[in-house]
């Protein structure tokens, strides 16, 4: 299957578990893939038969600072429902990198939901 990937959107957050973390907004970078057929938009060079990225990363980052929460499960989980519920994929991938680990240079989720 093919695939679009935006690597590493870079969003500023409330998240957290205890009240240090949600004082203050942490950097999360964020990743997607699409699975999706991308031949029409191969063959036609045509904006109109593929996913527009600028609209992937708006509605990351919309869902993403809409609220505070506690765990990058829930931003992956949530995300990945919002661009399968507009139908800009068949399935989609999601990474989310948080930065609170002392001594690491990250912490991640990754998760892959279907249609």
């Amino acid at each position: 299957m093919d695939k679009i990937i935006i690597k590493d959107l870079a969003i500023d957050t409330y998240i957290g578990v205890t009240e240090a973390e949600q004082a203050r907004p942490q950097r999360l970078l964020i990743s997607v893939e699409l699975e999706r057929d991308l031949s029409a938009a191969g063959r036609a060079d045509s904006e109109a038969a593929t996913t527009p990225y600028d609209v992937v990363a708006d509605m990351v980052r919309q869902v993403v600072t809409q609220r505070p929460r506690k765990l990058i499960e829930a931003v992956a989980d949530e995300v990945a429902q919002v661009l399968l519920a507009h139908r800009l994929a068949l399935n989609v991938t999601i990474e989310v990198k948080k930065f609170s680990v002392p001594g690491t240079q990250y912490v991640a989720v990754q998760i892959t939901r279907g249609q």
